[in-house]
């Protein structure tokens, strides 16, 4: 009776043990804003596979700006392609646009979506064009016998009313307000899914400004501002990479049965890993174009961040034969130039929107006002608040104690003058508040500028020194 008693509490207790939580861990690999750089993915490949090696149900993710950035993939035959490729190869599961998606029309994007075998995913785009299509608003991914909901959102601040970049690649496509959509996704999808994700191409202010007020997210994975976040807001995991593939984001999900009972987030750099030997193969094979390759001149000595925006505004400048030269920040896309060589990849690394010169003409009081209205961007905030516009000529933005513009001063400028001004296509295009007579977008691309003079002028010797400044009051003492 009593050997009967103990077989039967066995069973019970085996019985209750097979049916209790069981602890399972789900783990995503994340990116953003790799800007086309393809020399490191073998190292990312690497992390992946050792990652894998341990948890083979890890989820490969990206939050937009896959390509412009890089010459070999740029100017491919196939622009773009060998970043899906990659991607495709890599096994990445879902992704979604970020504004640099756009950079080369819809047509091309369209044909970029058919290509991918992972899921591309934004909630808050619209379009009934022929040459794009509409994407889902979300995804749904099984592992480990969970649900996995991923959302995706784009930046519509800074057009605005759309992502950054030209107007024209926007043209029938609407995008509506991202954290709305972003609060009636999570609303619709939350009860579907064990974990709910947002992969978010907002830049990680708008992301807390979000999650301040939405706490049905378990993880957000960004980008566009380029940082570097692992921080908790209101309850959800906030997390960004950074840029140009240096790190590999690592949110790892505990639960027990449905229940999530920890998340941890590792940002990985990438430079640890040894390169995978075959993705190194592939890449090698890309970078193979003698054209690219061509060394077209030379910089005599290092350019920092000043020198290389003085030494393309300058240039610019001098091809118009104008008096005063602009160039925004955002299309200056090295923060240095080493010294020595110089190739045409390298030259397009620099300049890679295919970017054209407008001329007009503009008194200071006209350029007064450009750099004020830019300065004070309510809408566009990650380019508000900075020296937005280098110039050939020095000025100096007086703000007040709250950072609030109040002038701008040219001490090389004549008031009431009028100026030949050259400026990029894109400032030209996309500034608000822009003010001028006479103007126009030439057909010189500033990148065949660029090669002109460095094949003419070489030893290039830039000039280091900043040419603008921000003068703020000085802090009082306590």
């Amino acid at each position: 009776m009593k050997r009967w008693i103990r077989l039967v509490l066995l069973a019970v207790v085996a019985c209750t043990a097979s049916c209790a939580p069981r602890e399972r861990t789900i783990v995503l690999l994340s990116t953003n804003d790799m800007h086309a750089r393809i020399q490191h993915f073998p190292r990312l490949a690497a992390a992946v596979a050792a990652c894998r090696d341990t948890l083979p149900g890890a989820l490969l993710v990206d939050a937009g700006d896959r390509w412009t950035g890089n010459a070999y993939v740029d100017k491919a035959p196939s622009p773009g392609m060998p970043v899906i490729a990659l991607m495709n190869r890599l096994g990445y599961r879902v992704a979604t646009l970020g504004n640099h998606e756009f950079d080369h029309g819809q047509a091309f994007l369209g044909r970029m979506i058919d290509s991918m075998a992972f899921e591309v995913v934004c909630a808050n785009l619209r379009s009934d064009t022929c040459t794009f299509p509409q994407l889902p608003s979300c995804a749904v991914v099984e592992s480990g016998g969970l649900r996995i909901g991923f959302v995706g959102v784009v930046t519509n601040y800074e057009g605005p009313g759309h992502p950054a970049g030209n107007a024209a690649n926007f043209e029938g496509l609407e995008f509506p307000d991202p954290q709305q959509e972003a609060i009636r996704i999570a609303e619709e999808l939350r009860p579907q899914v064990d974990v709910l994700v947002l992969l978010s191409h907002m830049g990680d202010d708008r992301d807390a400004e979000l999650l301040a007020r939405e706490s049905r997210y378990d993880v957000v994975i960004g980008g566009h501002t380029h940082e570097r976040r692992d921080t908790v807001v209101n309850g959800t995991l906030l997390t960004q990479t950074g840029k140009n593939l240096e790190h590999v984001g690592v949110t790892t999900i505990r639960l027990l049965g449905r229940r999530i009972t920890g998340i941890d987030y590792r940002l990985v750099p990438l430079g640890g890993y040894e390169p995978d030997a075959a993705y190194q193969a592939e890449v090698d094979r890309y970078y193979a174009d003698p054209e690219l390759n061509r060394p077209v001149g030379s910089f005599a000595r290092a350019a920092n961040g000043w020198g290389v925006a003085n030494w393309m505004v300058d240039a610019i400048t001098d091809e118009m034969d104008a008096e005063v030269g602009f160039y925004h920040v955002g299309g200056v896309r090295l923060d240095s130039i080493p010294e020595g060589g110089m190739s045409t990849a390298r030259v397009y690394d620099l300049e890679p929107f295919d970017s054209r010169i407008a001329v007009m003409r503009m008194t200071p009081a006209d350029m007064r006002r450009m750099i004020l209205a830019k300065y004070t961007d309510t809408e566009n905030r990650k380019e508000a608040h900075r020296i937005d516009l280098i110039s050939t000529t020095p000025y100096e933005i007086l703000t007040d104690g709250e950072d609030n513009a109040l002038d701008v001063r040219f001490p090389a400028l004549r008031e009431g003058r009028s100026y030949r001004v050259a400026i990029s296509d894109y400032a030209f295009k996309n500034y608000r508040d822009l003010h001028f007579t006479e103007g126009e977008i030439t057909s010189e691309k500033v990148a065949d500028v660029l090669l002109e003079k460095l094949e003419e002028d070489s030893p290039l010797a830039p000039d280091n020194r900043p040419r603008q400044r921000v003068v703020r009051p000085e802090t009082k003492k306590r």
